[in-house]
C-alpha cells in the first residue's frame, strides 16, 4: 500500500512520519507537497506535526487553505484513512474533517515529554491492534494541545465512541481528557500525541507501531472506493 505524507511550509514531523512507515513497517510512503492537487494514487494519508506557516493566526488556520486541502478532503470523503498528528490534527479540525478546535494549553506553555494515554476504542481503522483499556505511552510536544469542543459535541463524541485516545494524566487541559478522535465516519483520526516518534524501543517505547499497523490492515482488509 501507498500513504502519502503531507509537508506543509513549517512542517517538521513529515520525515519521522515518512520513515516510521518505509523503515520500520516497510510499506511504500512518499512525500506529497502542499502544492499538489490530487491523492488518488494513496491508500493512505498522514497530516505531520509542526509549525504550518509558523503557525501565524491559529495553528492550521493558514495551512486550511493550501491548494493540497479540495484533495485531502475529498480523498476523506472517498472512506480511505487520514491521520492527523500535532499540528496535523490542527489543519483537520480547521478544514471541517473533525469536530471541535485545539487551544493553548492551559499551563500556559509548550509541553514536550512522553505521555501515557488510555485506549478508549479498538474498534476503529487506527487502534484495532490495542486492546480498548490498554496503557499506551508516546510523546507530546504542543503548545496549543487543548481539545475543546461545545457540550452537544462532546455528548455525540461520547455516543459514537469518536473518541480514540485519552490522557491518563491530562498535560493541557483537554475537554474529557481527550487526545485523539475520528470523524463521525470512523476513518479520519486526529491526535496531539506522535505515534510516528514511537515505533522503535530505542526510541523510548514502539507503541505507535501498533497504529500504523493497525491502518495497514484495514486498507488491505477493506475495499475503498476511489473519489475519482
Amino acid at each position: 500500500m501507498r500513504f502519502a505524507v503531507l509537508a506543509f511550509p513549517g512542517s517538521n514531523c513529515e520525515l519521522d512520519a515518512y520513515y516510521a512507515v518505509s523503515d520500520v513497517l516497510h510499506e511504500e510512503a512518499e512525500l506529497v507537497s502542499y502544492e499538489a492537487d490530487s491523492l488518488i494514487d494513496f491508500d493512505a494519508v498522514i497530516v505531520p506535526g509542526g509549525f504550518s506557516y509558523g503557525d501565524y493566526l491559529r495553528s492550521g488556520a493558514i495551512a486550511r487553505f493550501a491548494p493540497i486541502i479540495p484533495a485531502l478532503q475529498q480523498f476523506a470523503k472517498s472512506g480511505k484513512p487520514v491521520i492527523g498528528i500535532c499540528n496535523g490534527f490542527q489543519i483537520l479540525t480547521e478544514a471541517g474533517l473533525l469536530p471541535g478546535t485545539l487551544q493553548k494549553n492551559t499551563v500556559a506553555k509548550f509541553v514536550c515529554r512522553d505521555q501515557q494515554l488510555v485506549v478508549a476504542n479498538n474498534q476503529t481503522p487506527f487502534s484495532s491492534l490495542y486492546e480498548t483499556g490498554a496503557v499506551i505511552t508516546l510523546p507530546i510536544a504542543h503548545g496549543d494541545g487543548n481539545y475543546y469542543c461545545d457540550a452537544e459535541t462532546l455528548k455525540t463524541l461520547e455516543e459514537n465512541n469518536q473518541i480514540v485516545f485519552r490522557y491518563q494524566n491530562n498535560p493541557n487541559g483537554s475537554l474529557g481528557d481527550i487526545a485523539g478522535v475520528t470523524n463521525s465516519e470512523g476513518n479520519v483520526l486526529g491526535m496531539m500525541p506522535h505515534p510516528e516518534r514511537a515505533v522503535e524501543k530505542i526510541l523510548g517505547s514502539d507503541d505507535g507501531v501498533q497504529l500504523f499497523a493497525s491502518i495497514i490492515n484495514f486498507v488491505k482488509k477493506h475495499e475503498v472506493v476511489s473519489y475519482e
